[in-house]
Formats: structure tokens, C-alpha cells, sequence
């Protein structure tokens, strides 16, 4: 089961506090080196265009998140 380095989830934590239907370029960023990382692919950062890869990033990390708990 992974789970987050306690870096990583002090940032995912403040990730998850934020209640908006949109995400800054900088956590942008970051959903997509995480899920590089923990999903262990080559960084890749979705086209904004179409944001169902990058809702799909952002649940995938949740479940790290939850393996946590």
C-alpha cells in the first residue's frame, strides 16, 4: 500500500482544504509531479483544455491519501 512521505502530505493536505472548482497553475503543477511519482510514470502535464486526466490525477492521489488514514 503506499502512502505519502510526510512532505508530500502536508501539501496534499493543504490541497485538499481549498473548496474551488479550479487549481492555480502552481498546484497544477504539483497534482502532476505527485502523481508522477506515485504512480511511478514520466511527468506529463495533461492538456488544461480537457480537464478529465488531471480529475482523474487528483483522485488517484485522494486514494493515496486515504491509504493514510
Amino acid at each position: 500500500m503506499v502512502k505519502f512521505n510526510s512532505h508530500d502530505r502536508k501539501l496534499w493536505k493543504q490541497f485538499r482544504v481549498q473548496k474551488s472548482d479550479t487549481i492555480s497553475r502552481i498546484e497544477y503543477r504539483m497534482v502532476c509531479l505527485l502523481h508522477s511519482q506515485y504512480y511511478k510514470h514520466e511527468y506529463h502535464e495533461p492538456c488544461t483544455c480537457a480537464p478529465k486526466r488531471i480529475n482523474q490525477y487528483i483522485k488517484d492521489l485522494n486514494i493515496i491519501w486515504n491509504n493514510g488514514k
